[in-house]
């Protein structure tokens, strides 16, 4: 067992693990989010499609996330602020080159039938 990716200091199995895994729904945007980064962390292009709206998956690419999840190691994920269904966060990595990058994101997501989805973002 180890702690979450998405730095809760909950167990990945307890936390994340749970949406990754199908066990659950991520039950807010936020937890939807941490989730999401957590896929990066793991890989997991498939969850970061299916969490996707439907509407906004057509510009997405399983390979092209799967490439670029890899292509990184994830380090932490820093909250700023959150609504019912807005998440501003900093995810941090090392690039291929070993580098220390900074993703910055505000990003929306939707409730529909009891289940939250990933509609966009805005980043710097």
């Amino acid at each position: 067992m180890h702690k979450c990716y998405c730095d809760t200091g909950l167990q990945f199995e307890n936390c994340c693990g749970l949406y990754l895994e199908k066990k659950q729904k991520a039950p807010t945007a936020l937890a939807l989010m941490r989730s999401r980064y957590s896929a990066y962390a793991t890989h997991n292009a498939d969850y970061l499609l299916q969490t996707t709206y439907v509407s906004e998956r057509g510009y997405y690419s399983k390979s092209e996330i799967l490439k670029w999840a890899a292509a990184n190691r994830w380090q932490k994920l820093e909250i700023l602020s959150f609504t019912e269904n807005t998440v501003e966060f900093k995810a941090y990595f090392l690039d291929s080159n070993n580098r220390p990058q900074t993703h910055y994101e505000f990003s929306t997501f939707k409730l529909e039938e009891n289940e939250w989805f990933y509609v966009d973002g805005k980043f710097e």
